[in-house]
């Protein structure tokens, strides 16, 4: 099948790089240095799914219509990426491969001529270098949407997805976005301070944090009439104990989260984007919990601090020490 994905970072790079090695005809839209580099030597994966060299066609922007595209940039970029390249998306299934909860909503209302997926990816990758990207975690692509007219389209993306990587199926689609939503929780400390996921989620102090921002997220999620989806060892049930619980016992599904990384550093995507000098996507993270707050009439405290303070790295460039990040926090955990 030709296939087209656009943006091929960690996440898309990963997808372009496997499809190609399941066969299909696959085009890759990137730019500077990543279009240059893959246009020369190709596009290498290692890692959890092996080794693979894929010489996919790139370019800035799409040249001719796919028969199915995936869009992975990051998800402030997502409109721009769209727009860019909807004149070679019409009336083609579109795979809105994206954190946060407003990726499809905002793809469908730029390609109203065409059927748009969502997918949530649950594997953890790296962008090494232009031109490779490490899988560092393997895991399941979870596929699905929210309206019914639309689910045999997510089954064809499930058989194709499915031919190169895991994909599943998900009936509901938002509450599987609750519970990817959840996991991200863990991407706003190590943007904060330099250190990796597992590290943060260790952490005596920081794990206490992103224990309390997670405890807060779940709530918001139950206080906006959310199902969770089970995933990553999340579901319904544990979230909602989860969600009462102090946070003394709330830290251990941070520390199962890090034991289930494996010992390979895992960054994280926002501090990936850190250490590129891009903007992050915390707003899509982080602020997603901020604004289905606001919506709900509550409060987000720990996560619109977490959102300021990635905000402030990349600004500064400068991360910040552990201990000014228990000053930040501690009479919010008092």
């Amino acid at each position: 099948m030709r296939i087209a994905v656009i943006g091929a970072g960690a996440i898309g790079g990963t997808i372009a790089a496997l499809l190609d090695r399941a066969g299909h005809d696959v085009t890759i839209t990137v730019r500077g240095e990543q279009l240059e580099v893959i246009r020369a030597s190709g596009l290498q994966i290692s890692g959890g799914w092996g080794e693979h060299s894929a010489h996919p066609r790139a370019s800035a922007e799409l040249e001719e219509s796919p028969e199915m595209a995936f869009v992975c940039t990051k998800a402030q970029d997502a409109a721009d990426a769209v727009s860019a390249n909807a004149s070679r998306l019409g009336g083609v299934p579109v795979v809105i491969v994206q954190n946060g909860l407003d990726g499809v909503r905002i793809a469908e209302d730029l390609l109203p001529g065409s059927p748009v997926i969502g997918a949530i990816a649950l594997y953890a990758a790296s962008y090494l270098r232009p031109g490779h990207v490490d899988v560092t975690a393997p895991g399941p692509t979870f596929v699905g949407v929210d309206d019914p007219a639309r689910q045999g389209v997510a089954r064809t993306v499930e058989a194709v997805l499915g031919s190169a990587m895991p994909t599943r199926l998900v009936r509901d689609f938002r509450g599987a976005q609750w519970s990817k939503l959840i996991v991200n929780q863990v991407n706003a400390m190590p943007a904060i301070t330099g250190l990796s996921a597992q590290a943060t989620l260790r952490h005596p102090v920081l794990g206490g944090i992103v224990a309390a921002s997670m405890r807060e997220a779940v709530r918001i999620g139950f206080a906006s009439h959310v199902r969770f989806a089970s995933l990553q060892g999340l579901s319904q049930p544990l979230l909602r104990a989860f969600s009462v619980a102090p946070i003394p016992l709330a830290r251990a599904l941070p520390l199962v989260m890090a034991k289930r990384m494996g010992d390979t550093p895992n960054p994280g995507s926002t501090l990936q984007s850190i250490r590129r000098g891009q903007p992050t996507e915390i707003d899509f993270l982080n602020g997603a919990v901020v604004r289905a707050a606001h919506a709900a009439g509550r409060a987000a405290p720990f996560n619109e601090m977490l959102t300021e303070l990635v905000h402030r790295v990349e600004k500064s460039g400068d991360f910040l020490e552990v201990e000014e990040v228990a000053a930040v926090f501690r009479e919010l955990l008092s």
